[in-house]
C-alpha cells in the first residue's frame, strides 16, 4: 500500500493488480518506473504547436508543470491538444473552424484524461478557444485542476500590435499610408511569443480565469518570456498535489458566484463580447445557469475602468507592469463588487488571496479609479428587438457614440463586406448587416476582424455601425453589434433584411430594431429560402448539426 493510494482514485484503474500489467508495460517505455505507479498521475496539456506566437512557448511551460507536479509527489504526464490561430486565418474561409476548436479541445482534453486515468490536470492555454476549451474539458471531468495562461506578448516597435496590422490594410485601402509601409508595420508587429497584447479575448479569458479562481493568482497577468510564467507553471504542477488533498474540483470552485466575479471582473477591464460566449459555455459545462441576462443585470452595476486597447491607449504588458488585475480585484473587492467568500484552486478563498494585495503605483492611468470610469456601466451591452428577439451583443465603451440610426447595406457572408468596405461601397450612414456567419450557418461563427479593423483604417469607425450573427475578435471596436439571435441561418430577422432598411441600435434602451412592420417581416418571411450548406462531412458539418444559438454559448452538447 502507498501513503497516495487514495489520492490516486483514476490512475489505480489503470495501473493497479496483475491485470494491468499489460499496460504497464506500454508506461514503461515512455519512462514510468515501479515507484512511478503508485503515484497520482497528473495530466499535463498542452496547446503547445508553431502555428501561432500566440502557444509556440508553451512546450517549455508544460515541462515546468511537469517539474512541478513530480517535485509534489505526483507523476506528470505530458500531453498535446490542437489550437488555431485566430490573427492568421481572420477573413479567410478557415475561420470557419475558430469556435470549433473550442470543442475540439475540451472534447479532446476530456478524452484523453478520462481514458489515461489522470487524477489531476493542468492546462497550458495561449490562445482565445484554448483557454475556454481547457476550463469546459476540466469542467466535464470535474478532477482537481489548474489553468495555466500562456502569457501576452510584449509590444511591436512603435506601440505595435496585431490589430495595427489589420488596421493598416484599411489605411492602405484609404489612402493614408503605402504598401511598404503596410509591410513596414508587418514585420515589427509581433517581436515573439505570446498572446495578442491589448484587451482581446485571449488576456481577457485569461482574466477571467483568475477571477474565477481556476488559476493560480497572477497567472493572467504575466509576459509570455520570463521567469514568473515560468515559477507560475512550475507552482501549478505543485498545487495540482494540494488540491487532490483537499478533493478540491472544478465544480467546487466554479460556483454561481464564480462566475458574477468573472463577469465583473471582464466588465471592469473593457473585455471583450468573446468572453459572453465562452463563460455561457463554461457555466453549461459545470451546469451552472448563466444567460444573457445576468450581463445586463451586473453590468447595470459595473463600470469599465481600464483604459486598455483596443478601444483605449494602453496593452496588457503594460497593465502586468503595474501589478496586473490582482490589484483591481482587490479594489473591487473593497467595494463589494466582488464575492470574496468563493474558493480559488490556491485552497483558498478569493479575499483570503487578496488581503495582503498592493495598490496600483500612484500616477498610474491603465487603471481609472471607480469614481472617475471610462463607463459608468458595462461596454458589453446585451440588445433585443424585433432584429435579434433572442438577443445580441453590442461592445459599446461610449467613445462610438450610445446611439446609431442608418441605413441596412447587407452582405451574405464576410468576403463581401470586406470587400464593400476597402472599395468605397460602404458609405458613412450605413449599418453594414453581416449574416450567414452564425454557429449554424457559417458555420462557425467567424470574426469579423477583418471587416471591423478595414472599417476603422478607413476612418469610417463613428459614421458607420456593423452587426451580424458573427461575432468579433476582442480586438474589434467601433459600432459593433454580434451574436444575433436567432442568426439568419435559422430564419432570424437578420435574414429577412433588404438594402436601405432602416435600423436603430440604442445602447441605453438596449434595442435593435429594422423599421420595418410585423406585417412586412411576415410577408419576407415567406420568400425566404434556407441556403444549403456547403459542408456535409467533416467536422464543420458535425458542429453544425450540434451546436446550439450564440444566447446559450454555443455549446455542442446542450440537447443530447
Amino acid at each position: 500500500m502507498s501513503d497516495n493510494d487514495h489520492l490516486r482514485k483514476y490512475s489505480s484503474q489503470v495501473v493497479d493488480g496483475i491485470e494491468r500489467a499489460p499496460g504497464r508495460a506500454m508506461l514503461r517505455a515512455v519512462g514510468f518506473t515501479d515507484e512511478d505507479f503508485k503515484k497520482p498521475q497528473i495530466g499535463i496539456a498542452s496547446t503547445w504547436a508553431m502555428v501561432t506566437p500566440c502557444n509556440m512557448h508553451i512546450d517549455k511551460l508544460a515541462l515546468e508543470a511537469e517539474k512541478g507536479a513530480n517535485a509534489a509527489g505526483a507523476k506528470g504526464v505530458i500531453f498535446n491538444t490542437i489550437t488555431i490561430s485566430d490573427g492568421i486565418a481572420n477573413g479567410t474561409e478557415g475561420m470557419k473552424y475558430s469556435l470549433v476548436s473550442r470543442e475540439v479541445i475540451a472534447d479532446s482534453i476530456e478524452v484523453v484524461a478520462g481514458c489515461e486515468g489522470f487524477d489531476g490536470l493542468v492546462t497550458v492555454g495561449g490562445c482565445d478557444k484554448n483557454m475556454p476549451g481547457c476550463l469546459i474539458g476540466m469542467a466535464r471531468l470535474n478532477r482537481p485542476s489548474i489553468f495555466v495562461y500562456g502569457g501576452t506578448i510584449r509590444p511591436g516597435a512603435g506601440h505595435t500590435d496585431i490589430i495595427s496590422v489589420f488596421e493598416a490594410v484599411g489605411q492602405q485601402a484609404r489612402g493614408d499610408i503605402n504598401e511598404i509601409q503596410v509591410k513596414q508595420i508587418e514585420e515589427v508587429a509581433i517581436p515573439g511569443p505570446g498572446s495578442c497584447g491589448g484587451m482581446y479575448t485571449a488576456n481577457t479569458m485569461a482574466s477571467a480565469i483568475e477571477a474565477l479562481g481556476m488559476s493560480l493568482p497572477g497567472s493572467s497577468s504575466q509576459d509570455a518570456v520570463g521567469s514568473d510564467k515560468a515559477s507560475d507553471s512550475f507552482r501549478a504542477g505543485q498545487q495540482v498535489m494540494e488540491l487532490l488533498k483537499l478533493d478540491l474540483k472544478p465544480r467546487d470552485i466554479m460556483t454561481r458566484e464564480a462566475f458574477e466575479n468573472a463577469i465583473r471582473v471582464v466588465i471592469a477591464l473593457a473585455g471583450s463580447t468573446n468572453a459572453v460566449l465562452h463563460l455561457l459555455a463554461m457555466s453549461h459545462a459545470v451546469d451552472v445557469e448563466l444567460t444573457l441576462d445576468d450581463f445586463v443585470e451586473l453590468g447595470k452595476v459595473s463600470p469599465v475602468v481600464a483604459d486598455l486597447r483596443p478601444s483605449g491607449k494602453y496593452m496588457m504588458s503594460e497593465l502586468v507592469a503595474i501589478g496586473g488585475i490582482q490589484p483591481l480585484m482587490k479594489r473591487m473587492l473593497d467595494a463589494g463588487m466582488l464575492h470574496g467568500d468563493v474558493l480559488t484552486v490556491t485552497g483558498k478563498t478569493l479575499a483570503e488571496n487578496l488581503a495582503d494585495v498592493a495598490d496600483y503605483p500612484a500616477g498610474q492611468d491603465v487603471i481609472l479609479p471607480f469614481d472617475r470610469p471610462v463607463k459608468k456601466d458595462s461596454h458589453l451591452v446585451v440588445l433585443r428587438g424585433n432584429l435579434a428577439p433572442s438577443g445580441a451583443v453590442a461592445k459599446i465603451t461610449g467613445k462610438e457614440g450610445l446611439r446609431f440610426d442608418g441605413t441596412a447595406r447587407v452582405y451574405h457572408g464576410e468576403e463581401g463586406a470586406l470587400a464593400g468596405i476597402l472599395n468605397g461601397e460602404v458609405q458613412a450612414g450605413d449599418v453594414i448587416v453581416i449574416r450567414y456567419e452564425g454557429p449554424k450557418g457559417g458555420p462557425g461563427m467567424r470574426e469579423m476582424l477583418s471587416p471591423t479593423s478595414a472599417v476603422m483604417g478607413k476612418g469610417l469607425g463613428k459614421d458607420v455601425a456593423l452587426i451580424t450573427d458573427g461575432r468579433f475578435s476582442g480586438g474589434s471596436h467601433g459600432f459593433v453589434v454580434g451574436h444575433i439571435t436567432p442568426e439568419a441561418f435559422e430564419g432570424g430577422p437578420i435574414a429577412l433584411i433588404e438594402d436601405g432598411d432602416r435600423i436603430t441600435i440604442d445602447a441605453e434602451t438596449r434595442q435593435i430594431t429594422v423599421q420595418v412592420s410585423d406585417a412586412e417581416l411576415a410577408e419576407r418571411k415567406t420568400r425566404w429560402v434556407r441556403p444549403e450548406s456547403q459542408y456535409k462531412r467533416g467536422v464543420l458539418a458535425k458542429y453544425a448539426k450540434t451546436v446550439s444559438s450564440a444566447s446559450e454559448g454555443a455549446v455542442t452538447d446542450k440537447y443530447l
